[in-house]
């Protein structure tokens, strides 16, 4: 598993964490999985480069989980990014977004542009072994 940049933001002397995407690729399936803050600056930055270095693959999932902020910058770098997964013949999918994304996508009608399931789910539809859920399950407790 790699792991993407993890951008620390010092505000009066406390350190709040930004971005961290944790990659997982099998065959031409990725697993991104997104911890922190999806927000105008650096973290958008960091979201777009990971994404966009899949290129070769066919299906890129976004585990939102563990995304504890989305802004406006946010939500803007999603929406550019299903569009160039398409234009680029990539599936992108959003799979456990926690509450607070789930209430910013549902707000702005974006749940109506995105694929958004479970990890499990979007597993199964992909065709994906039951093996891989296991591995994906057992290397995320």
């Amino acid at each position: 598993m790699n792991s993407w940049g993890l951008q620390n933001v010092y505000v009066d002397e406390e350190v709040v964490m930004s971005l961290r995407v944790d990659v997982q690729q099998s065959e031409d399936v990725t697993v991104l999985r997104l911890a922190g803050r999806i927000v105008r600056g650096s973290a958008v930055c960091v979201l777009k480069d990971a994404v966009i270095s899949q290129k070769n693959m066919r299906i890129v999932i976004l585990d939102l989980s563990e995304v504890e902020n989305l802004d406006g910058g946010g939500l803007g770098m999603l929406v550019f990014l299903r569009r160039w997964t398409q234009e680029n013949g990539i599936q992108l999918k959003l799979v456990n977004p926690s509450h607070l994304v789930r209430e910013m996508l549902e707000f702005t009608g974006l749940t109506e542009v995105f694929d958004i399931s479970s990890v499990g789910h979007a597993l199964a539809i992909l065709g994906c072994e039951h093996s891989r859920q296991e591995h994906y399950a057992a290397a995320h407790q």
